[in-house]
């Protein structure tokens, strides 16, 4: 959906500090004071990975480059330069910078031009965000918000005197230049905290982590095809026991060969799958768990009355937080097939993420009633928190988690994995001996990851708070001083409007959602323009 509301309205009731303006300021359009091109609708069946002309779409704008290329016609005036401000316009409505790839500006990409003499751009770029988020808080969604060129036009940008613009961009740069130094290094260092994780998971499932530990291990202790066989063992005698339940609960007596009826869980399928070390075997999430069942699908409230319900967002790698809750008022007998209890393992069977779709936590620390909805899939081990901590760590990596990811589905807008999908992820699995050594060095080695990793989340938040400050005196008027000698800023909104007046159709002056002027529209194809061949 679109925005509806008035950009005045959201100055008005802004709180963040980031729309405000100096007194002696004015406002205007953005409209006019730069050019807004939105980008062309190129053909998808001309993308490709490997060659052509790099094709800048949406989730590329805070990267500033692409790994898309595209083959077919292309009219010059879509070309990008290095430094172009974007804006995307569905989603988050982020804006970046263009890099150095000459690049053709796709379709929900818009290119923001100010005229030079009256609009600094690098001033735009760090006004900009504050309105958009403002924009995009206030813009009703069911599914993808959409941001409209028009509604980018109407933005009514803060207006110094130009002079002062420039003292504000230079000051901004001084001051921001450590900050931002500090948060490339802070991210940096996340991702090497994420590659580390990765590598300790990666070798924990391939029995790297234990391979010292297996060589002086007891040969008497359980293997990991002695561990399968006892859990499929005990795995039929539990359903047994259940179907003997139900038949007494229904006053009904057994009938002959109930037992057959047993519906033998799903075998890993292991031609395909990497070889083990010794005393390990493949399995299957369904050979190892008692059931592995979808949650309920009512509507919860806010309102604490009732059972608290899990949020789809309770859940991520490796973690369940049982704090993340909604309520739903039901009878005790519809609850009970869905409580949650200590050792059982929840899956994200829908999220807008593929990284977050299909990731598995176990459930610990329950003091309460709590069960699961519809988006989260429960799975009940048969040997319950023992074998639970071992299936969340084979989840998160290696071929587990292919497997889950290469499954994924898109319907109706809903991108998802199925309780079947769950039950054929190939689990390797080693004795319970060996599963508790990995396990405690696991636990170990990501307790003290996740100390760092929050922080530098803490760091990025300071600094985050920092920047936001910056930004809010420089839009206040308070970074720089202002100069008698600047032309107003009254006089500059006269001439910009002057200007306007005499010459509608110039092309630095064409507003929301412009298309290129009839030169810039000489189609090319299969070929690069002479401004894309000069950048090779």
């Amino acid at each position: 959906m679109a925005f509806t509301a008035k950009i005045a309205d959201l100055i008005a009731e802004d709180r963040t500090g980031l729309l405000t303006k100096h007194e002696s300021w004015e406002r205007v359009p953005l409209s006019e004071v730069a050019s807004i091109l939105n980008g062309a609708p190129f053909d998808s069946a001309m993308f490709n990975s490997t060659g052509g002309l790099p094709l800048a779409r949406i989730r590329d704008v805070m990267a500033g480059r692409t790994s898309t290329y595209y083959t077919g016609e292309y009219e010059d005036a879509y070309l990008l330069g290095q430094g172009d401000l974007l804006v995307g316009m569905d989603g988050d409505f982020n804006t970046g910078y263009w890099g150095a790839q000459i690049a053709l500006l796709n379709q929900r990409v818009c290119k923001l031009t100010p005229t030079s003499e009256l609009y600094d751009k690098a001033l735009l770029g760090y006004v900009l965000p504050g309105y958009l988020a403002a924009i995009n808080a206030n813009t009703p969604s069911i599914t993808v918000k959409h941001l409209s060129s028009k509604t980018i036009g109407e933005i009514e940008l803060p207006l110094p005197p130009r002079a002062e613009q420039t003292r504000i961009v230079e000051k901004l740069e001084e001051l921001l230049s450590d900050l931002d130094a500090g948060v490339t290094e802070l991210k940096s260092a996340q991702r090497k905290l994420v590659q580390y994780r990765q590598s300790l998971l990666k070798a924990a499932v391939e029995g790297a982590l234990t391979a010292d530990w297996r060589t002086a291990r007891d040969q008497s202790q359980e293997t990991g095809a002695e561990l399968l066989q006892r859990i499929l063992t005990e795995r039929r005698a539990r359903w047994a026991q259940m179907q003997l339940a139900r038949f007494a609960e229904q006053g009904k007596t057994p009938p002959k060969d109930w037992q057959t009826k047993y519906p033998e869980p799903v075998a890993p399928n292991t031609a395909d799958l990497p070889p083990l070390p010794d005393g390990w075997v493949w399995s299957t999430i369904d050979q190892l768990s008692i059931h592995v069942r979808n949650g309920l699908s009512q509507k919860p409230t806010q309102e604490p009355i009732g059972y608290p319900i899990l949020r789809i967002n309770a859940v991520r790698p490796m973690t369940v937080n049982l704090d993340e809750v909604r309520y739903l008022h039901l009878p005790r007998e519809d609850a009970a097939p869905y409580l949650l209890a200590n050792g059982d393992l929840l899956a994200t069977r829908y999220n807008g993420s593929v990284d977050l779709l299909g990731v598995v936590g176990v459930v610990r620390g329950v003091s309460r009633d709590i069960v699961h909805p519809d988006k989260l899939i429960r799975i009940r081990p048969v040997l319950g928190a023992h074998l639970a901590d071992w299936i969340e760590i084979v989840a998160s990596t290696g071929v587990s988690r292919a497997h889950i990811v290469s499954r994924v589905k898109t319907t109706a807008g809903q991108t998802g994995i199925s309780g079947n999908d769950l039950k054929r992820m190939p689990i390797p699995l080693p004795g319970l001996a060996e599963q508790a050594a990995i396990t405690s060095m696991v636990r170990a080695a990501i307790d003290g990851v996740n100390g760092q990793q929050q922080a530098v989340d803490m760091s990025l938040a300071q600094s985050s708070a920092q920047r936001k400050n910056l930004l809010t005196t420089a839009f206040a008027g308070q970074l720089v001083p202002q100069d008698s000698n600047d032309e107003p800023a009254s006089a500059l909104l006269a001439r910009i409007r002057a200007e306007r007046e005499a010459a509608p159709n110039s092309r630095s002056r064409r507003g929301a959602g412009s298309k290129p002027s009839a030169a810039d529209r000489t189609p090319r194809q299969g070929r690069r323009s002479r401004k894309a061949k000069e950048a090779e």
